[in-house]
C-alpha cells in the first residue's frame, strides 16, 4: 500500500506539472520507517536507552524533550528518515553535536538502534523519593571512627581526585610523587567531584544519582559514606560560608527534577526539594527541570542551583535546612556549566542553547546581565580568570560549537566601561571546545577540543598568552595519538597542568585506556605520564578546588 500511494503520488505530480517537487517529496517518503520496522526487542531497547542515557540524556532529557539539544520525540523523529538521523549521529552536526559515530564514540549497531529508539515513545522514568533515598543511604565509617589526624605525611592540599569515567571509579593521586594512592568504587560515569571546606573529604557525584565520600586523612583514602539520592545526576556542591564549613552537602538532579541536602559528614539526607516549575519567560510548565550546576556562595549560607530548562538560578539558604528558603532569579534557559569571578562575588554560567552567560550577583542576589558570547553554545565548565592589560579583570569561555574563545569584563569598580559585556573573541584551534584554565601564577590561557571534527584537534591543546590575548594562539601542543585530551587542572603551586587522555577500554590491553599527561607551565613541555589509567577525564586538585581557583 505504501509503495503504491508514493506511486500515485508521482503520477498526480506529473498531471499537474510538480513532478520534480513531489519526487522529492516521495523519495524523503520512502525514508520513514514503518512501524514494524522501528520495532526494538527487549535486549535491543535495554541496550539503546543504556546509551543513550550515557550519550545523549545531558543534551536532549530523559523525556527527549530538548535542552541543549533539540526535541528528540517521535513526532519530531519520524518525519527526518532514517537515513537523515544516521547521518546527525555519525557525523554530528552543524550546531554543535559531536559526530559519536565518526568519533569512534557509537558503533554502527548502536547508531542503527538509536535511529530506531528516538522514533519510538520515550520510557518514563520512575520518581526517587525521600524513602528511597534513605533506603540508599551506607554510613560505612562512622565520623567517631575515622583518624583523628591524617595517617600520612602527604601534602593534601596537592592530592587530585581523578574521575574515571567509564569504570565508575575515583583514583587518588599524589600532586608531588604521582602516585595512584587509591583506587575507589564511586557512582557510574562520575560528573565532577567536589571537596570540604577542611580539604579532608572528596565528595562524587555519578551519572546514576549515587554521591560518594572519600576520606583523603586515611593513610588509603577510601569511602566512608554513599547514598543515591536521583537516578541521572550531574552536580554536588558543599556549604562553604563561615560557621558552615563542612556541615552540609547539595546534589542536583536530573532525573527526577529535584535536589537533595545531605550531613557533611555521614552523607544523611535531610531535605529533597522538587524543580517542577514553569519557564521564566512563556511561563509554560515544565516536566524536566533539571538542577545543572551548584556553587557556594561565599557571602550567604547558601547555595546557587542553575535550574537548566526553566532558566531560573536558585539561591536556597541553607542555615535552616528542613526549612529552606529559596530565591528565584530569572536569568536565561538551558542553563548549564560556570563558575565564580575572580572575586567570588559574581557567577557566570552558560546558557548554551541560547549562546549567552548568565550572570549573577551572589551578593546583591540578582541577575547582572545575560551577555550573548558570539559563538555556539558555550561550555566554560569553571571558565577561566585573569587580569588583561587592557580590559582588566576577565572571565572565558569556550564553545562546543564554535572555534572561538569569548571573553567577559568581571570588574565594574575599576573598569565599569568593561563590565559584564563582550571585550574580546578569539579563534581558537577548533571547535569542540570543553575546557578552558589557567592559574593566577600561570602565563597562559590553555583549551582542550576532545569534541572537534578533526582527530588531530581532539589530542591538541590551545595555549594563549594572556598578555596578548588577541594575538590568538599562542602555540599547541599536541599531548597524546590516541583518545581525546580533555578537562585541564593546575596543581597547588600552578606551575603544573594536567590533562586527562580519555581512551577506550577496549584498548587496555595496548595502554591505550587513558592516561594523565603532566606538563611544565614554564616551558611549555610534557614532564611525565601517569600512565595505565582507566578512562580519565575530569580531574580535581585539592587546593584549588576548596578556593575555586580557576
Amino acid at each position: 500500500m505504501r509503495e503504491f500511494l508514493i506511486a500515485l503520488m508521482l503520477v498526480i505530480a506529473f498531471m499537474a506539472g510538480g513532478t520534480q517537487a513531489i519526487a522529492e517529496e516521495a523519495k524523503v517518503e520512502s525514508e520513514v520507517a514503518s512501524e514494524t520496522e522501528l520495532v526494538l526487542t527487549p535486549e535491543e531497547f535495554e541496550s539503546s536507552r543504556q546509551v543513550y542515557f550515557d550519550r545523549c540524556a545531558g543534551c536532549h532529557g530523559v523525556l527527549r524533550k530538548g535542552a541543549t539539544g533539540p526535541d528528540l520525540t517521535p513526532g519530531k523523529m519520524k518525519p527526518k528518515g532514517n537515513k537523515k538521523l544516521r547521518d546527525m549521529l555519525w557525523y554530528g552536526t552543524a550546531k554543535g553535536m559531536p559526530g559519536w559515530g565518526k568519533m569512534g564514540v557509537m558503533t554502527a549497531g548502536e547508531t542503527d538502534l538509536m535511529v530506531k529508539y528516538i522514533q519510538n515513545e520515550p520510557p518514563i522514568p520512575p520518581q526517587w523519593d525521600m524513602k528511597n533515598v534513605r533506603g540508599s543511604w551506607k554510613l560505612l565509617v562512622k565520623p567517631e571512627d575515622r583518624p583523628t589526624k591524617p595517617e600520612h605525611n602527604r601534602d593534601i592540599d596537592n592530592m587530585f581526585a581523578v574521575i574515571l569515567r567509564d569504570v565508575g571509579k575515583v583514583a587518588i593521586i599524589d600532586g608531588d610523587t604521582k602516585e595512584v594512592i587509591s583506587t575507589v568504587d564511586s557512582g557510574y560515569a562520575v560528573h565532577i567531584v567536589r571537596m570540604s571546606m577542611s580539604g579532608r573529604y572528596v565528595y562524587s557525584i555519578g551519572r546514576d544519582g549515587k554521591c560518594t565520600m572519600i576520606d583523603l586523612w586515611m593513610k588509603k583514602p577510601d569511602t566512608v559514606a554513599e547514598v543515591r539520592c536521583s537516578l541521572d545526576a550531574r552536580s554536588v556542591d558543599v556549604s562553604k560560608f563561615k560557621g558552615y564549613e563542612d556541615k552540609y552537602a547539595v546534589v542536583g538532579g536530573y532525573w527526577p527534577p529535584q535536589f537533595v541536602i545531605l550531613d557533611g559528614a555521614t552523607l544523611e539526607p535531610l531535605k529533597i526539594v522538587s524543580t517542577l516549575s514553569y519557564t521564566y519567560d512563556t511561563e509554560e510548565f515544565h516536566p524536566e527541570p533539571r538542577v545543572a550546576s551548584i556553587v557556594a556562595s561565599h557571602f550567604a549560607p547558601e547555595w546557587v542551583l542553575c535550574i537548566k530548562e526553566t532558566g531560573q538560578v536558585w539561591l536556597v539558604d541553607y542555615s535552616d535546612v528542613h526549612n529552606p528558603s529559596i530565591k528565584m532569579i530569572e536569568a536565561e534557559r538551558f542553563l548549564h556549566d560556570g563558575g565564580w569571578d575572580s572575586t567570588k562575588r559574581y557567577f557566570l554560567v552558560a546558557a548554551n542553547a541560547r549562546n549567552k552567560i548568565s550572570i549573577i550577583d551572589a551578593k546583591e542576589k540578582r541577575l547582572v546581565a545575560n551577555v550573548d558570547t558570539e559563538g555556539i553554545k558555550p561550555h566554560p565548565g569553571r571558565g577561566a580568570n585573569w587580569i588583561d592589560p587592557e580590559f582588566g579583570p576577565v572571565w572565558a569561555t569556550g564553545h562546543i560549537g564554535d572555534d572561538v574563545i569569548s571573553i567577559i569584563g568581571t570588574d565594574p569598580v575599576n573598569h565599569p566601561d568593561n563590565a559584564f559585556k563582550m571585550v574580546a573573541k578569539v579563534q581558537a584551534l577548533s571547535s569542540g571546545n570543553l575546557f578552558i584554565k589557567t592559574h593566577p601564577k600561570s602565563k597562559w590561557v590553555w583549551v582542550d577540543h576532545p569534541l572537534a571534527k578533526k582527530a588531530k584537534n581532539r589530542t591538541t591543546l590551545g595555549i594563549f598568552d594572556k598578555n596578548n590575548i588577541k594575538g590568538g594562539i599562542y602555540k599547541t601542543l599536541k599531548v597524546a595519538d590516541y583518545g581525546k585530551a580533555v578537562h585541564l587542572e593546575y596543581n597547588k603551586a600552578g606551575d603544573e597542568i594536567w590533562v586527562s587522555i580519555w581512551g577506550n577500554l577496549g584498548d587496555a590491553d595496548k595502554g591505550k585506556a587513558g592516561e594523565i599527561v603532566v606538563i611544565d607551565d614554564a616551558t611549555l613541555t610534557i614532564k611525565t605520564r601517569i600512565k595505565n589509567l582507566l578512562t580519565p577525564t575530569g580531574k580535581f586538585n585539592v587546593y584549588n578546588t576548596v578556593r575555586d581557583i580557576y
